[in-house]
């Protein structure tokens, strides 16, 4: 095998346990996003669900207690390795389509062109675990609800509109995950390389630092078509017969433009930390990998 190949596998393997550890710290953020984002405008008289995201949080664990936050957990969970690890190869990937050789260092476009290109390769798996975690997330504690979990969610939605109802948001996840990634992947690498040692190493701090500032540059970019997404996927069969377009002027209409950055606080708390984790997981299994395969 080649060492391009062997380099593949690296990212691959090293960017499924990056994702397990975003998962497990980012998870109880997200789905307050979700929850701040699909709550149903009140009527003139009726007060509004969330008074934010401090409110939301507290009225999900008294409501739910602290399982509450982590419902829907398990869809991207079960995805996450595959989706994280098809992201780092396709950023690695990327990478070696765009250098003419070796030495050539990228530049930062170049970058951003690589990560978009692993945007592409994740939308495929991302789209049925993003429907089925909002449709589990948006479930207000009720008695009976809807959904028993990721895989009664999945047999429900492949009853009542087959293959496609679970791929429900597919062209909306591209829309974010292409661009969004494209930042992700620029600005990490960009930062490491800013604050690395003269000698090109980077510490914890650091991958850290530029983990974090990643995580927060990708959601600058694909918070607004996220808010689409998590609209079209939650809705009701129906609602949005053109897609993410209907989806995009009933918000124009009925909310403005703030609406596209419904639940923004959650997510930029999560950004940092979760992709903080992310990244740290990376660069840990890349160095164990170096160590258990030397030569690979």
């Amino acid at each position: 095998m080649s060492e391009n190949e062997i380099s593949l596998l690296k990212y691959f393997l090293s960017g499924g346990f990056g994702g397990i550890c975003t998962i497990v710290v980012g998870h109880p953020l997200d789905t307050i996003k979700v929850r701040l984002q699909t709550m149903p405008l009140p009527s003139p008289n009726e007060a509004v669900l969330y008074n934010g995201t401090i409110d939301c949080a507290k009225k999900t664990i008294t409501r739910e207690g602290i399982r509450g936050l982590y419902k829907g957990m398990g869809a991207p969970l079960c995805g996450v390795a595959p989706i994280f690890a098809i992201s780092f190869y396709g950023f690695g990937l990327g990478k070696q389509l765009i250098k003419r050789s070796d030495n050539v260092e990228l530049s930062p476009l170049q970058l951003f062109y690589a990560g978009a290109f692993s945007g592409i390769f994740t939308t495929v798996i991302m789209a049925p675990g993003e429907r089925i975690k909002c449709l589990l997330q948006i479930q207000q504690g009720d008695a009976k609800p809807r959904y028993n979990g990721p895989i009664d969610c999945t047999k429900q939605l492949y009853k009542n509109g087959g293959i496609r109802n679970i791929f429900k948001g597919t062209c909306a996840t591209l829309l974010r995950d292409v661009p969004a990634s494209g930042m992700y992947f620029m600005t990490y690498e960009c930062l490491k390389k800013w604050m690395s040692s003269e000698d090109g190493k980077t510490g914890i701090l650091q991958t850290i630092v530029a983990g974090g500032f990643a995580g927060i540059a990708n959601w600058i970019v694909g918070m607004p078509p996220d808010v689409l997404k998590s609209r079209l996927q939650s809705a009701p069969d129906g609602t949005y017969k053109n897609g993410i377009r209907d989806v995009f002027v009933v918000l124009m209409k009925e909310e403005g433009p703030k609406a596209l950055y419904k639940g923004c606080v959650p997510v930029m708390l999560r950004a940092f930390p979760a992709n903080a984790a992310c990244f740290l997981g990376f660069e840990v299994a890349i160095k164990f990998l170096n160590w258990l395969l030397p030569n690979a």
